[in-house]
């Protein structure tokens, strides 16, 4: 078929375009099964199953040829992988399942990207030079997506370096950054509004967070998660994230903290640290930074901030929570009997037994979860 020339009668204009792009993307044609991928790679189909699932994609009927011979390149891969001994049988699905998580969003940016480029290539130029384009396009995506990872996993040995060696558990900081009220704005918003909001707070918490030295976890429309080694680079990206995002269009932005011994387990955190810094970020009032006890005690003493402690309260998991209060100390205020005699009662506040807070904390959180 001519991609420029008339269409048959009935045809969808689009599917010849539609075609090439799979085979570009897929390696191939689709003609194998799912059993004769098994059976090519050397697998029990019971096992790749359990990963396409891992992946994020749903069953296909065994008769199905929805298989290139790329698929079978992949598994040939992962074998290689689990014969090096860095993975395992007991962890290649879930690391398969963190590997979809994270570029399964970044596929749905990158279709809507490539949908443009190419239906206004298909509109100037022809449906051909949109296949040429994207010919074009995907090695070049493909080469910064290498550039990107590489120097995440640079960063990333480093710090564990950094922090003593290998191992599951670190003691973080842990923070949880929000929007007030978006769900009642987003209401009002139709589809394009909504979405230049939530790229605007993420692209303001990324640079933020990466100018302190942490690092974003993950983020769900409203919120962000984040960590950062020390106390000073977590509560610093707390009191900058909502004057950076502040402005009269945006909701206002509220941040909680807390450190301890995090689990760190293929990019995500768990612990009670986590599910901590949650329920501080739903007490703070929009604009402010609530942190816990370990957090404030590691900033008592420190002439930048001004560390006090709020009323005790109850919320969900914790029975008698204390939160603390951080703000930056003007500089003028510094040294005066006041603010002295204020940081002797915090201190009298830190020295005293430490309470149980918890009424059952369970492991992990989100954004928001509170």
């Amino acid at each position: 078929m001519d991609p420029d020339g008339p269409d048959p009668a009935g045809a969808d204009p689009r599917a010849d375009v539609r075609d090439a792009l799979e085979r570009l993307l897929l390696g191939g044609p689709r003609r194998l099964t799912r059993m004769q991928v098994a059976a090519a790679a050397g697998m029990p189909p019971e096992r790749t199953q359990r990963l396409w699932r891992a992946l994020g994609f749903p069953d296909v009927a065994d008769d199905d040829p929805a298989f290139t011979l790329a698929d079978v390149g992949a598994l040939a891969t992962l074998s290689a992988l689990i014969d090096s001994g860095f993975v395992d049988l007991d962890t290649e699905a879930s690391i398969a399942r963190a590997t979809a998580q994270a570029l399964s969003r970044l596929a749905d940016w990158q279709t809507d990207m490539l949908a443009e480029v190419l239906t206004r290539q298909a509109e100037e130029h022809g449906r051909a030079d949109a296949v040429a384009a994207a010919e074009t396009l995907l090695p070049l995506l493909t080469r910064t997506q290498d550039y990107v990872w590489r120097r995440h996993l640079a960063a990333n040995v480093d710090r564990l370096l950094s922090s003593g060696g290998p191992g599951d558990r670190r003691e973080l900081a842990v923070g949880f950054a929000d929007l007030v009220g978006y769900t009642s704005r987003s209401r009002g918003m139709d589809a394009r509004e909504l979405g230049a909001m939530v790229e605007a707070f993420e692209a303001t918490a990324t640079e933020v967070i990466a100018r302190s030295h942490g690092r974003v976890v993950k983020t769900v429309g409203d919120g962000v998660l984040y960590t950062a080694a020390s106390a000073v680079d977590a509560v610093e990206i707390g009191l900058t994230l909502p004057d950076a995002w502040d402005d009269d269009d945006r909701p206002r932005l509220r941040v909680g903290a807390a450190h301890g011994v995090v689990l760190t387990r293929l990019g995500d955190v768990y612990s009670p640290v986590v599910n901590l810094a949650s329920r501080l970020c739903s007490l703070a009032r929009p604009g402010t930074v609530l942190v816990d006890r370990a957090l404030a005690g590691r900033l008592r003493g420190l002439p930048g901030y001004r560390v006090r402690p709020m009323r005790r309260v109850s919320v969900r998991g914790y029975d008698d929570l204390q939160p603390w209060l951080v703000r930056r100390r003007p500089p003028e205020r510094a040294g005066s009997p006041l603010e002295d005699m204020l940081d002797e009662m915090a201190d009298e506040v830190l020295a005293a037994p430490e309470e149980d807070d918890a009424g059952g904390q369970g492991s992990g959180g989100n954004p928001g979860d509170g």
